[in-house]
């Protein structure tokens, strides 16, 4: 039972990390053929990846439901495949949104450009963990305690830091109060998007 559990949280983090990191690298990509500087810093980059691990180190000790624990299980690379070639392309939907929003509602320049797509991008990145974890609807299935606040800190921490002197060091600039506005609403419409292509995948294609 403790070896399915295991599994079963390895998965977790293999199918948000996968996603995750196709949809942002297809986003860079994209971003790198239309604007005149980089989309994010190397530092940024590199702080983002370490606030995304630091929330996800509470997934060993995440539960699992009995229905996942109830058959032995077997290591899926095809659904791991399928899954993020799925959800990668909805989380690089609204990172072009974002964009969007930084360059013709903003006005941003490079350095709220690259402030805002780390705050929005670190958001719906470790976030999504609440929706990815299980096939239940996420409020029938609560996370480990631990899990919770180490992923809702990591999400205040980039939400935060560019409001503080600390921010200027990794080359963030203090958004406009609207963009918070903006990032709650982005971040809301995309974890429900996610929750209705999850129940689709699972519904349609990952029997396949």
């Amino acid at each position: 039972m403790e070896g399915r559990r295991t599994v079963q949280n390895v998965t977790k983090y293999i199918l948000m990390g996968s996603s995750s990191n196709f949809g942002n690298m297809f986003s860079m990509a994209g971003a790198s053929l239309f604007l005149p500087f980089l989309p994010m810093l190397p530092t940024q980059v590199l702080l983002n990846n370490l606030l995304y691990d630091a929330s996800e180190a509470g997934v060993p000790l995440d539960s699992v439901e009995a229905e996942a624990l109830a058959r032995p299980v077997q290591w899926d690379l095809r659904l791991i495949q399928r899954f993020m070639l799925v959800l990668g392309p909805v989380s690089s939907l609204f990172d072009f949104l974002t964009f969007y929003a930084l360059l013709h509602l903003f006005g941003a320049g490079e350095a709220l450009f690259q402030t805002g797509w780390f705050v929005e991008s670190l958001a719906t990145q470790v976030l999504v963990i609440f929706v990815i974890r299980t096939r239940r609807a996420p409020w029938h299935s609560w996370p480990h305690p631990v899990l919770a606040g180490l992923t809702l800190g990591a999400a205040s921490i980039g939400a935060l830091l560019p409001l503080t002197p600390l921010g200027a060091f990794f080359g963030f600039v203090t958004p406009p109060p609207t963009f918070y506005l903006f990032l709650a609403a982005a971040v809301v419409t995309y974890l429900a998007l996610v929750e209705m292509v999850k129940r689709m995948f699972f519904r349609r294609i990952a029997p396949r």
